[in-house]
């Protein structure tokens, strides 16, 4: 299972390879792979009881210097070169994405006891991924930026698929929905076909209120 879990080390390196080669499409379909890796690698590693086999290697740090690789730098990347941002805020923007996401790796409350996300989790690939197919205005690109960094240290709970047992098959399900219609959008961009992107705005909305309903649970409990 580490092997499997050090895959996206590679996968990250091909999307890193492929921002080099000015191949946006290229680098968040790799990115995609490597959040489908880190997404199962998990689970498979409890149900393997990995961490008995092998006690003295830590799995979890492993992960974690993936994830920052693939979640946040390389998507961070792609944000400087690939999307618009106000004039001479480009840098700034990579430096927010970068401080936020390491805030939110080395915060030992990141997980809700029912296994939400706490704040934004730094999960800037997907990010990426609505900015390269939505093409905002340059402003509110940043303003979003600025809005998912502040997020990353507010209390708002953000659903892990794969993790969160309620609703834990509708999750999935809705998950890899959004993937294939996410898959396609980006193949297809800019012109969108109508069902990747109805589904795509029905899953978006659906993981929205989620993260709100859980939240809110929280809040007027």
């Amino acid at each position: 299972m580490h092997v499997f879990t050090a895959s996206g080390v590679l996968l990250g390196t091909m999307a890193l390879l492929a921002l080099i080669d000015n191949n946006p499409v290229a680098c968040l379909l790799w990115l995609g792979a490597a959040m489908m890796v880190d997404g199962l690698d998990g689970t498979l590693a409890r149900k393997y009881e990995v961490k008995t086999i092998l006690p003295h290697f830590d799995g979890s740090t492993l992960d974690m210097v993936i994830d920052y690789l693939t979640w946040a730098f390389i998507p961070a990347l792609f944000i400087y070169f690939f999307v618009e941002l106000p004039t001479h805020f480009e840098l700034l923007s990579v430096f927010i994405i970068l401080l936020s996401s390491m805030f939110c790796f080395c915060n030992v409350n990141m997980k809700s006891q029912d296994n939400y996300f706490v704040g934004f989790p730094a999960a800037w690939n997907i990010i990426a991924a609505y900015f390269y197919i939505l093409d905002f205005p340059p402003f509110v690109t940043f303003a979003i930026i600025l809005l998912m960094a502040a997020l990353t240290v507010t209390r708002m709970k953000f659903l892990h698929p794969f993790r969160v047992r309620q609703f834990m098959p509708l999750n999935i399900t809705v998950t890899l929905v959004w993937c294939v219609c996410t898959t396609s959008l980006i193949l297809s961009n800019p012109t969108h076909a109508a069902w990747a992107l109805w589904g795509w705005v029905l899953t978006s909305v659906y993981f929205t209120g989620m993260c709100l309903w859980r939240t809110a649970r929280e809040w007027f409990a």
